[in-house]
């Protein structure tokens, strides 16, 4: 990607991954459609318990960036040897850190379904979803290890098999496991979760298997996964803000659903609906994200500045057009949208609202992406959490304060969203005009 035109680079790569993202979001509103079925409780029990995702985002994020800028940064300048060890130590760290989140969250399970379930019965159900949820999520710390290296070397096509592959057994069981088709034992709301953990498995395998083959590039060896405390530091260095950044989403949605549980169960169901909608049309954003950071990172590893330059610029106008789209079509039928999951008047309203006013902020938060991408293919990512981290003054504060006082509506929550997210963006891409000022400054 050193060579060639940088805007075919970057629609490559973010083809590839719309792909993948494309069959996932395919699945969660699946998923979600199905889930529906069984009540406004059974979707806020998975809303609230699928937050923790953003956890695992951020440690596998943080997995994923440090092993992407440096794999990509070797592969730019031809030092095959450095590319081989990187691999490797990546999935020793990605094993251990899977190992570690199993255990920390089945501890902390109980206590945290209570904290934010706005019922007893939405936290059973929560607690039940969870008991599969948290394996399949470990499962993919390891998918996160194979996959990002194959993606610092430019090699998008196994990750991607693996990925569809998986939301396509993913999406074919879980209705046979929530509602016990042909098997008569259904399962519910754990049924999803046990569906996830069932083909995330087999993701893992399908990946460990293309790995195993001699005509690799990437090969296992076992050999250098001893740990290299001095390269894990380095690289979680490079992941850790970019990780950060997702620890900050999963704390800003903890408060969000603890703000709303006085409005019950069907203000969280129409929260989770609404921002399943919403994840699904930040996809092109988010694959733009993955696809400059590569992109970047072997120019920058090559030396050649202005094809890092044009790198951002491209991504930038591309995630423009992508988010203003996005925010046109929940202006126009963000009610019908949710109306398709959920036919309750309450839980629409919720929803519908919610994208009304959190589609002005597509267009910032796609930009605020394509600069992430950036920082991490630079490998500095400790600018982009410091934007993240304002978002707990601009947010976070104001909306807890907000929730105390009297005549408190939900809408003051996306107003409170917008207008933080648009604060980030404007020092987002002022550190990334610093950034590109103290690294690509040339004679």
């Amino acid at each position: 990607m050193t060579q060639g035109a940088i805007r075919g680079h970057v629609l490559r790569m973010t083809l590839f991954m719309l792909v993948g993202m494309f069959t996932q979001t395919l699945y969660a509103l699946v998923d979600l459609y199905w889930v529906s079925r069984l009540g406004k409780e059974a979707i806020a029990a998975v809303s609230v318990a699928t937050n923790l995702m953003f956890l695992v985002l951020a440690v596998s994020q943080t997995l994923s960036v440090g092993a992407v800028a440096l794999v990509s940064q070797a592969f730019g300048r031809k030092d095959e040897v450095a590319v081989q060890r990187l691999f490797n130590q990546a999935q020793c760290l990605s094993i251990v850190a899977g190992a570690a989140y199993l255990l920390g969250t089945f501890a902390l399970k109980n206590a945290y379904v209570s904290g934010l379930a706005s019922d007893a019965a939405t936290a059973a159900l929560a607690g039940s979803f969870l008991n599969w949820f948290i394996p399949s999520q470990a499962l993919l710390f390891v998918m996160t290890g194979l996959a990002s290296a194959l993606r610092g070397v430019g090699n998008m096509k196994p990750g991607l098999q693996a990925q569809v592959g998986s939301v396509l057994l993913n999406m074919v069981l879980a209705p046979f496991l929530i509602f016990g088709w042909l098997t008569h034992h259904p399962f519910g709301v754990a049924g999803a979760a046990m569906a996830s953990f069932f083909a995330t498995l087999a993701a893992v395998i399908g990946l460990a298997l293309y790995l195993a083959r001699k005509s690799t590039y990437l090969r296992v060896d076992f050999s250098q996964w001893r740990p290299d405390w001095a390269l894990w530091r380095r690289m979680l260095g490079i992941g850790l803000p970019s990780g950060a950044e997702f620890l900050l989403m999963s704390v800003i949605l903890g408060v969000i659903y603890v703000v709303i549980r006085p409005f019950g169960a069907q203000a969280q169901a129409g929260l989770g609906i609404g921002m399943r909608i919403m994840q699904g049309g930040f996809m092109p954003a988010v694959a733009l994200s993955f696809a400059v950071a590569a992109v970047a990172g072997q120019n920058y590893g090559a030396r050649s500045f202005a094809r890092v330059r044009q790198t951002f610029v491209e991504g930038a106008k591309l995630n423009v057009g992508f988010m203003l789209l996005f925010t046109l079509i929940c202006q126009l039928v963000g009610a019908a949208m949710v109306r398709g999951f959920s036919k309750e008047a309450g839980v629409i309203e919720v929803g519908a609202d919610y994208l009304h006013f959190i589609s002005f902020n597509y267009v910032a938060s796609g930009l605020i992406f394509v600069a992430a991408g950036m920082f991490q293919g630079l490998g500095n990512t400790m600018p982009s959490l410091i934007a993240s981290v304002s978002r707990l003054a601009t947010f976070v504060l104001p909306v807890l304060w907000l929730s105390q006082q009297a005549g408190f509506k939900l809408h003051q929550v996306w107003w409170a969203s917008v207008l933080s997210v648009a604060l980030q963006m404007v020092l987002c891409l002022a550190l990334l005009r610093r950034e590109f000022g103290r690294r690509l400054s040339t004679a």
